[in-house]
């Protein structure tokens, strides 16, 4: 298989100002050196707590503010710096679905316009009745009536909101989606259908999808590898079953110990992290996630560990200096 997308050492920071002159004070490292590539008809997943920086992650590949550093490349042509002019190209082929279906469409459009924009903006229709025949199949795919066109955003359910804005990035034809919370906001059958309809369209169309999310239960059901991120770094990744089966970084062991177990008799062993996630502002020396790891020792605290495969999987890279992570948090912690 042959990467589509590929993101090289990727670092976003803020500048945070003060004063009168608005001098930079410090900066806010949101993203600090994440690499990874999707390959086509893939999906990749970027998981991680709340301010961990996957969100800065998906916008920086938009082009939605300039990077830092770093580098990303779309089917081999590297578009972090590319001239405004030859932008528009590269816009039809990468598109977005958000976290809040409401608010990222217009609500004094119809649904038919909606969708008729992007393929307006690209020239995509030649007469308005190939217009309207797009949209209608557009409405098809994402399983809407066709007649709903004619209705305004509110007069919809979430979940239907949520189809239309993945009707609007299907509409120019494009090879990569990125799902920002695509589902969060959602209710679970609700979710479920999305997630559903997400896969139904990735084996129909060959999508490519980078699927940002804080919940791995979602996860597990629609991709093929999850990146883990913590504090603006990715700590695993590797693929699905690899992950979700052995998965090596204590952060990583954490998060799946807290998704929900479907049988109540069940017994699953929790390990429950103390403190809370530093701030990026000042990250901590050594590594990132040492002040609330069970089995941190001096190196963690000194040295920052790098990616480096671990486990059976030829794909599964970790950063952790630990070999092997024991199964039982120690009782000092």
């Amino acid at each position: 298989m042959t990467a589509l997308l590929e993101v090289n050492a990727l670092r976003k920071h803020f500048p945070i100002r003060s004063g009168l002159l608005g001098l930079e004070t410090a900066k806010v490292y949101a993203v600090d050196g994440v690499t990874f590539d999707i390959n086509r008809g893939e999906t990749l997943s970027l998981v991680g707590e709340s301010g961990c920086g996957k969100s800065t992650v998906g916008r920086a590949i938009l082009r939605l503010f300039p990077l830092t550093d770093g580098e990303v490349y779309l089917d081999g042509e590297r578009i972090d710096n590319m001239p405004a002019g030859r932008m528009r190209a590269m816009r039809r082929r990468v598109q977005v679905v958000f976290q809040d279906p409401f608010s990222s469409l217009n609500p004094r459009m119809r649904v038919r316009d909606i969708l008729a924009e992007p393929l307006i903006n690209f020239g995509m229709a030649k007469s308005r009745r190939d217009l309207d025949e797009r949209v209608a199949q557009l409405m098809d795919q994402v399983h809407l009536p066709r007649e709903a066109v004619h209705r305004f955003p509110h007069e919809f359910s979430g979940g239907q909101r949520q189809r239309i804005g993945i009707a609007r990035a299907l509409a120019p034809g494009a090879d990569l989606i990125i799902c920002d919370e695509a589902v969060s906001a959602l209710d679970v059958s609700v979710k479920a259908q999305i997630i559903n309809l997400l896969a139904e369209l990735q084996d129909r169309l060959g999508l490519t999808l980078l699927f940002i999310s804080h919940d791995l239960a979602t996860v597990e059901h629609l991709t093929h590898r999850v990146a883990v991120m913590y504090l603006g770094k990715i700590v695993e990744l590797a693929d699905r079953r690899a992950l979700f089966g052995q998965a090596h970084h204590p952060y990583t062991r954490a998060l799946l110990s807290a998704v929900p177990v479907p049988d109540p008799t069940a017994r699953r062993k929790r390990m429950i992290l103390t403190g809370d996630v530093p701030s990026p502002i000042n990250p901590p020396s050594g590594c990132k996630f040492h002040t609330r790891c069970p089995f941190v020792f001096d190196r963690c605290r000194i040295e920052e560990p790098v990616l480096r495969p671990v486990g059976d999987d030829r794909g599964h890279v970790a950063a952790c200096h630990l070999d092997s992570v024991p199964d039982a948090v120690p009782a000092a912690a």
